[in-house]
């Protein structure tokens, strides 16, 4: 039987050098897991998540799970890994922190997150606010229940100024 998920693509990018009077990287011990859920929500998150790994000294782990339709093979995702790896790299490079790209293939996302999150994982999760609940809410909800540290960024509505 076929896997359920693969490990498509990792890397790290490293931020700007830590100045003298931090600790060294390597004792930096503390994740924060980003799950990609659109591109400007989770530029939403990992602007929170940003702030939270420099004030905690962690690192962030950007997990951008592409899930595969059953008629393609796991292999051959419907969109470019390499389309892909060009544009998370580069959001990666972009960030405050260090910052790590993980791409996954995967037939189902609560298989996935299942096996590549610890236990008691800090996740940040970018999504819309609305009076529904949303796909992003109830992602965070289930992840809550499976004893992870979720937190929820509402990003901003079209044409609303993330600032205002």
């Amino acid at each position: 039987m076929e896997t359920d998920f693969m490990l498509a693509h990792r890397s790290t990018t490293h931020a700007p050098a830590i100045p003298a009077n931090e600790p060294n990287c390597a004792e930096r011990k503390m994740e924060i897991t980003v799950l990609f859920t659109g591109l400007s929500s989770t530029l939403q998150a990992l602007a929170k998540a940003n702030d939270l790994a420099r004030d905690l000294r962690a690192l962030i782990r950007l997990v951008v799970p592409q899930v595969v339709p059953y008629p393609l093979p796991l292999t051959g995702p419907p969109v470019l890994l390499e389309f892909n790896e060009r544009r998370f790299n580069a959001l990666a490079a972009a960030q405050a922190v260090e910052t790590r790209v993980e791409i996954f293939l995967c037939r189902d996302l609560d298989i996935l997150l299942e096996a590549i999150l610890p236990e008691h994982s800090t996740i940040v999760i970018g999504g819309r606010k609305r009076w529904w609940p949303t796909q992003e809410e109830l992602l965070a909800r289930r992840l809550c229940r499976q004893g992870h540290e979720t937190i929820l960024v509402a990003a901003p509505r079209q044409g609303e100024n993330a600032h205002a």
